[in-house]
């Protein structure tokens, strides 16, 4: 059965505030933006906007957890090398989001942070579809190592949120290198004896 009356409005509206927010934060930054820009867009007062939500943490890890959500979407039929050069091609080209996810993963090491559970759901998820990816390469012999795929996917997660960290700091980094360069590395055969 649907949803019905204010709780299907309220449900809407919370919707509505949360793509403005992802909207604004991706093309105006995350600093630089005040949540009053995202109220007005939604024709809301700040009060009213921050009625939809518990805190403006909360709000912001929302914001987040719809930016992962879509991108998943976007990305769901596709597990090769150029999907996960997208990704990291859209966090370049949405520098606000990329500011809001770095901040936003310091604070969740809290664990009465809104955003902790969001991360501790998400590093597990991501470590898994990492590990799946990296162990169907090898499977396919694009990739070879010696250590197992779940390793490597914690490696993997670390290398992109640390050059997403670099890349805040000098947006000069090319934050596909890296990535490249490790892929490159686990292609190599190894030496045969």
């Amino acid at each position: 059965m649907a949803k019905r009356g204010p709780y299907e409005k309220g449900e809407a509206k919370r919707a509505e505030i949360l793509h403005a927010a992802l909207e604004i934060f991706a093309s105006e930054g995350y600093r630089g933006t005040s949540l009053r820009k995202v109220a007005t867009k939604c024709n809301l007062s700040l009060p009213g906007l921050m009625h939809y939500f518990d805190s403006k943490e909360d709000l912001l890890t929302q914001v987040l957890r719809m930016r992962d959500e879509t991108a998943r979407i976007r990305h769901a039929e596709r597990a090769d090398p150029k999907s996960y050069r997208e990704i990291i091609r859209e966090s370049a080209s949405t520098p606000g989001l990329v500011e809001l996810f770095v901040s936003m993963a310091a604070a969740a090491s809290d664990p009465k942070h809104p955003a902790h559970a969001l991360f501790a759901e998400r590093y597990p998820t991501m470590r898994e579809r990492t590990a799946d990816y990296l162990r169907r390469r090898m499977d396919e012999g694009a990739l070879h190592s010696d250590i197992p795929p779940e390793r490597l996917a914690v490696l993997f997660l670390a290398l992109a949120d640390g050059i997403q960290l670099q890349w805040l700091i000098d947006r000069s980094t090319d934050m596909e290198q890296p990535i490249e360069d490790v892929m490159s590395l686990l292609s190599a055969k190894p030496d045969e004896e």
